[in-house]
C-alpha cells in the first residue's frame, strides 16, 4: 500500500478524513495476513471520531458492526473536533505485571463495546494527527480448528512461573503462536538463569503433564491455557541432577499452593461469593451461572443442555458406566463428566450460583478456540459440546467400516433405513437418541442429468435468514464478439458480498469460456460511469437504481485497449429549428478490446464495430444488401451468424456473387481523442490511430440516422434494466415478520452448489456444479435450530437484527417431511432458546427456559434468573432455538432403542 503522508492538524477537513482513513482500511482488509498488527482504540474516543467525520453524511442503515461501515454511518452536525486518542479506559491502573509486554488491558473488555480493532496504517495515521495513547498493539494470528481463520490475539497467554527450588514466581504475557524454544528464552531472562540450567513443564492443576522440550513447538500445539502454571525446575549443580527428582517437588509443590505470593488465580466455585437471585427454597432448576468474564456465550447454551429433560434424567443417573474411556475421537470421558458434575450442581436444590470454572477450564482443555476471556459463538459451543459428549459417550467401542452402496433405483424408505442402521451402527449415543435426525440430500448433474440421493445425519439445522442476508442484482451481459444478442441476468449476492461474488455468479450462469473475463460496469446518462475492476469493490455502494452492464471481453492481454462505442441519436431542441438539432447520448455502451500489436486504424475500427453490432442487424437488411455500395463493405457474415473482419482493400478478393457472404454497409463513426475532439471515421479512410501508451480505452460514437435506425434492432440497446426494481409490494407484505416456516423452506429449497463445493459426477467424470435438494427424513426427539444471524468475511463481521416469528406451540414440520410412509404428525413445541444481543464481536448472550413441572417460562441471565411471560420469549435477539415433540404415541421417530433411560415424559401442557 502507498505510503500516507503525515499532515498537520488543521490541513484535512472533516470529510477529507474520513475519506483517507476509509481507503486506507479498505487497502489493509484485503492484505491482511497472520503476523499483521492491529491496535485497540478506545470505542468512545473513535464514536466521537465518526461522529465529527460523518457530520454532513445523509443516514444509513447499515448495522454498523463492522469498521468499514462506520465509514457510512450518519454523525452529529454539531460534532466538534476529538482530542487526544485516550485509551486509559482499556488498562489497568495497576502496575503490569510484565513490564516487557507493555500496558495491562482489562480482563472483560469487549470488542464493539469497549475497543475497535484498528489496522497499522490506520492507527498510524490517526495517531499522527490526534496523538494520544497508550499504544496497544496487538498480533494477527491464525486460528480455529484448521488454523485457516485469521484472529488479532487481543489478549496474549497469561502464564505464572513458578521456579522450583527457589520458590520464585512471576507472571507474564506471551503469545500462544510463541514457541516453548521462547519461552524458555523468557524464563532464563526474567529469573537469571541458563538454558543448560532449566526443564519447564506444564503444570497444570499443579500437576506434571509434559516436559516441555520441543523448542520448535508453539504453545498452542502444546495446549496451553490461559492463567495456568508453568513449573521452572532448576539443576541441582551439586549431583547434576533435578532437584525435583530428589524428591523435593512434593514438598516444594506444596510450598509453592500455600505461600501467599504464589497462590493459584483459581477460585473454588463459591468463592466470588452469590450475586443474582439466591434459589434457596426455590425449585429446582433455577441455578444461574457465573460470569467469569465474557462466558455468557457458555452459560446460555449449557443451561438450555441441562434443562433438556432427557439430558437432566441422564446425567442424574449412572451415566459413567457408558463412558467411552478409548474412544480416539472423543475426550477420554473428561469433557463428560465435567458437564455430569455440573448438571447436577445445577440441579441441586438451595445452591447459589454456580462459578462453572473446572467445566470451562476442562472445555479449553480439549478445544483451545474456546480459551481466555473473549466473547464467543454460542452455537459453535453448542456444536462443539453435543459431538464432543457423543464421543465420550459412544456405546460403540470399536466402529466397524462400512461402505455405502448406492440406491440404484431403490425405494427411499430402503435405502434411507439402511443408511440410518449404518449410522447407528457407528455412532450410537444418548446425544443420538435425542438430537440426530436424518435427511436426504439430491444431487442432479447439470450435463448429464446424473440424480445422486444420500441420507445424511444431522445434529441440528441452521436457517437463513433469507429475507436479509442476500440481495437479488439484476446484470445485462453483452458480447464483445457479436456472437450472441445481450441478455439480462436476475442474480442472488450477498448483501454484504464483494464485486468479485457478482462476476463470480455471472460468470457460471452466463457459462462464461476459459478464454473469457466479465468487465462490469456502471452505466450512466447512456455511457460509462466506471469499470468495478477493483474485485474488493462492496456490492453496497451499488444502489438499487443503478444499472450495470457486463460484458464478455477475451482476458487481458499486456497490450491491449478497450474500445468503448457509445450511441447517438440526433434530437431536435424544443420550438427549435432543424438545423439547431445535436446528436445526444442514448441506449446501453457496447465494449470491446483491439490488441496494440495490430495496426490499428479506421478501417479496423469500422470491422471492430460491425462485429459487435451484427446481432443488431435486421434480416431484411441481410437480403437487401445489394443496395449498399460494394466499396464500403467491410465486413461478412456467414449464414451461422459469424462474422468476420476484412479490410476494405482486401473486399475485392472476396467472391461479392457468393451467397455464402453478405456485405454489410459502413458506419457513421466519431473517434474521440485525448483532448475530447471527434475526428470523423467514415470519412478519414483508413487512416493509421495513434493511442498514448498510458490510455486503456477509447470512446467511439456511432450516430444513427432514422435510415440506419431501420436495417438494426437497437431496442436490444435500450432501456437497460434497474439492479433491483421494487415489484408492487402491499405494505402489509412489506411489514409481516419473517416467519420460521420461511426460513425453513429456504433452507429446503433447490439451489446450485457454489464453485468452490463442485461436485464430482461420477458418470461425467468431471467437478459439475449440480444442483442440490434437502429434505427433512427423520426427525429427532429435541429439534435445535440455529438461526444464522452472523456472518464472516475476513475482518468484516455483520449481525442480522431481524424478528424471526417462531412458534412456541405446534410448530407443525409434517408436511416437509419427505417420508410419506410415517403417518405420525410431526409437532414440536419451544422449551428453550438462547438470545443475542448486541453487535457482531460484542454484545451479550442469555437464555429463554420453560420448566416443565411448573409450566413456566424464565429468563437466566447469567447468574440472575426471574420469571417472564410467554408473550415475551420472542424477540429479534432469539438465536438458538430448542424444540421437543409432542408426544403422541411411544413410538421412537428414529427406529432405534431409546438408550440412556428415557422414558415417556409427562404432557406439556
Amino acid at each position: 500500500m502507498a505510503e500516507v503522508t503525515t499532515r498537520s492538524r488543521g490541513e484535512l477537513a472533516p470529510e477529507e478524513e474520513r475519506v483517507l482513513i476509509r481507503d486506507i482500511a479498505i487497502s489493509s482488509e484485503a492484505s491482511s495476513k497472520e503476523g499483521d498488527t492491529f491496535f485497540l482504540i478506545n470505542q468512545r474516543w473513535w464514536q466521537h471520531w465518526i461522529d465529527y467525520v460523518n457530520q454532513d453524511q445523509p443516514n444509513n442503515t447499515g448495522d454498523g458492526s463492522s469498521l468499514l461501515e462506520h465509514f457510512n454511518s450518519a454523525g452529529s452536525s454539531a460534532s466538534k473536533r476529538p482530542s487526544g486518542i485516550d485509551n486509559s479506559d482499556l488498562v489497568n491502573d495497576a502496575t503490569a505485571e510484565d513490564p516487557g509486554a507493555g500496558p495491562e488491558i482489562v480482563d472483560t473488555l469487549l470488542e464493539g463495546r469497549d475497543y475497535i480493532l484498528l489496522p497499522q496504517e490506520v492507527w498510524n495515521q490517526l495517531h499522527s494527527w490526534y496523538g494520544g495513547g497508550p499504544t496497544l498493539a496487538r498480533k494477527v494470528i491464525s486460528s480455529g480448528l484448521s488454523q485457516t481463520e485469521l484472529a488479532v490475539e487481543v489478549y496474549p497467554l497469561r502464564l505464572q512461573l513458578l521456579v522450583m527450588p527457589r520458590g520464585e514466581c512471576s507472571t507474564i504475557r506471551i503469545s500462544k503462536k510463541e514457541t516453548i524454544g521462547e519461552l524458555h528464552r523468557r524464563a532464563c531472562s526474567i529469573f537469571y538463569l541458563n538454558l543448560e540450567q532449566i526443564c519447564i513443564w506444564d503444570y497444570y492443576g499443579h500437576r506434571k503433564h509434559a516436559l516441555m522440550n520441543d523448542m520448535d513447538r508453539t504453545l498452542d500445539d502444546a495446549n496451553i491455557q490461559m492463567d495456568q502454571d508453568i513449573l521452572v525446575e532448576v539443576l541441582d549443580n551439586v549431583n547434576g541432577g533435578w532437584s525435583a527428582s530428589k524428591g523435593t517437588s512434593r514438598n516444594h509443590s506444596s510450598e509453592i499452593s500455600t505461600s501467599p505470593n504464589l497462590a493459584s488465580a483459581r477460585d473454588s466455585d463459591n468463592t466470588l461469593g452469590s450475586s443474582g437471585v439466591t434459589t434457596r427454597g426455590a425449585s429446582v432448576g433455577l441455578t444461574g451461572l457465573l460470569n467469569l468474564g465474557n462466558t455468557c456465550f457458555m452459560n446460555s447454551a449449557i443451561q438450555c443442555l441441562v434443562h433438556t429433560p432427557e439430558f437432566a434424567r441422564y446425567f442424574r443417573e449412572d451415566y459413567r458406566r457408558e463412558i467411552n474411556w478409548q474412544n480416539p475421537l472423543g475426550m477420554v470421558g473428561e469433557l463428560a463428566v465435567a458437564f455430569g458434575e455440573l448438571l447436577r450442581k445445577l440441579w441441586a436444590p438451595g445452591r447459589t450460583p454456580v462459578a462453572p470454572r473446572p467445566f470451562k477450564t476442562k472445555l479449553a482443555r480439549f478445544a483451545p478456540q474456546f480459551s481466555g476471556y473473549n466473547q464467543h459463538d454460542s452455537q459453535e459451543l453448542l456444536a462443539f459440546l453435543l459431538d464432543g459428549l457423543h464421543e465420550d459417550l459412544n456405546r460403540v467401542k470399536h466402529k466397524p467400516y462400512i461402505k455405502s452402496k448406492d440406491a440404484d433405483g431403490r425405494p427411499d424408505e430402503e435405502v434411507a433405513d439402511e443408511y440410518w442402521a449404518n449410522h447407528i451402527a457407528r455412532n450410537d449415543s444418548i446425544i443420538v437418541d435425542v438430537c440426530q435426525g436424518q435427511y436426504k440430500s439430491t444431487l442432479v448433474c447439470p450435463v448429464c442429468n446424473k440424480v445422486s440421493v444420500t441420507f445424511d445425519p444431522f445434529m441440528y439445522l441452521s436457517l437463513p435468514l433469507q429475507a436479509t442476508t442476500t440481495r437479488t442484482m439484476t446484470v445485462t451481459v453483452f458480447t464483445s464478439d457479436g456472437s450472441a444478442l445481450p441478455s439480462s441476468y436476475t442474480v442472488t449476492v450477498p448483501k454484504h458480498g464483494r464485486c468479485r461474488d457478482l462476476i463470480q455468479v455471472l460468470g457460471n450462469i452466463c457459462s462464461l469460456k476459459q478464454s473469457e473475463e466479465l468487465k462490469v460496469a456502471e452505466i450512466q446518462n447512456h455511457s460509462i460511469q466506471r469499470f468495478l475492476d477493483d474485485p474488493l469493490i462492496s456490492l453496497s455502494t451499488i444502489k438499487d437504481d443503478d444499472h450495470l452492464a457486463a460484458y464478455r471481453v477475451p482476458k487481458l492481454v499486456k497490450k491491449a485497449v478497450f474500445l468503448q462505442l457509445i450511441h447517438r441519436l440526433q434530437e431536435q431542441e424544443p420550438g427549435a429549428a432543424q438545423t439547431t438539432s445535436q446528436w445526444k447520448a442514448y441506449g446501453t455502451p457496447l465494449v470491446s478490446s483491439i490488441s496494440r500489436d495490430d495496426v490499428i486504424s479506421s478501417c479496423k475500427i469500422q470491422s471492430t464495430v460491425q462485429r459487435m453490432l451484427s446481432p443488431f442487424l435486421k434480416k431484411e437488411s441481410l437480403m437487401h444488401a445489394d443496395s449498399f455500395d460494394p466499396s464500403s463493405m467491410v465486413t461478412t457474415v456467414d449464414p451461422s451468424g459469424e462474422a468476420h473482419s476484412n479490410s476494405s482493400s482486401n473486399i475485392a478478393k472476396e467472391d461479392a456473387s457468393s451467397s455464402k457472404a453478405v456485405a454489410l454497409p459502413n458506419l457513421p463513426l466519431q473517434l474521440v481523442d485525448e483532448s475530447n475532439v471527434c475526428f470523423d471515421l467514415s470519412v478519414e479512410g483508413d487512416k493509421t490511430i495513434r493511442i498514448p501508451s498510458s490510455s486503456t480505452s477509447i470512446v467511439v460514437y456511432v450516430d444513427w440516422s432514422q435510415k440506419l435506425l431501420e436495417k438494426y434492432n437497437t431496442h436490444f440497446l435500450e432501456n437497460l434494466p434497474e439492479v433491483f426494481k421494487n415489484g408492487p409490494v402491499t405494505k402489509k407484505a412489506r411489514t409481516e415478520p419473517l416467519s420460521l416456516y420461511t426460513c425453513l423452506e429456504a433452507f429446503l429449497r433447490e439451489e446450485p452448489l457454489v464453485p468452490e463445493d463442485m461436485w464430482y459426477c461420477p458418470q461425467c467424470k468431471e467437478r459439475r456444479q449440480a444442483s442440490k435438494k434437502l429434505d427433512l427424513w427423520r426427525l429427532p426427539e429435541v429439534l435445535v435450530i440455529h438461526l444464522k444471524r452472523f456472518s464472516y468475511s475476513r475482518s468484516m463481521k455483520h449481525k442480522l437484527e431481524t424478528f424471526v416469528n417462531f412458534p412456541i406451540h405446534d410448530f407443525n414440520l409434517t408436511k416437509y417431511v419427505a417420508n410419506k410412509n410415517s403417518s405420525r404428525r410431526q409437532l414440536y413445541e419451544l422449551y428453550a432458546l438462547t438470545n443475542h444481543y448486541g453487535g457482531m464481536g460484542s454484545g451479550h448472550y442469555t437464555a429463554h427456559i420453560k420448566l416443565l413441572d411448573e409450566n413456566r417460562w424464565y429468563n437466566f441471565d447469567d447468574s440472575h434468573i426471574s420469571p417472564i411471560n410467554e408473550d415475551d420469549v420472542k424477540s429479534a435477539a432469539a438465536y438458538v432455538l430448542f424444540y421437543r415433540r409432542v408426544k403422541s404415541d411411544v413410538s421412537n421417530s428414529n427406529g432405534v432403542r431409546s438408550g440412556g433411560g428415557q422414558e415417556d415424559v409427562s404432557t406439556w401442557r
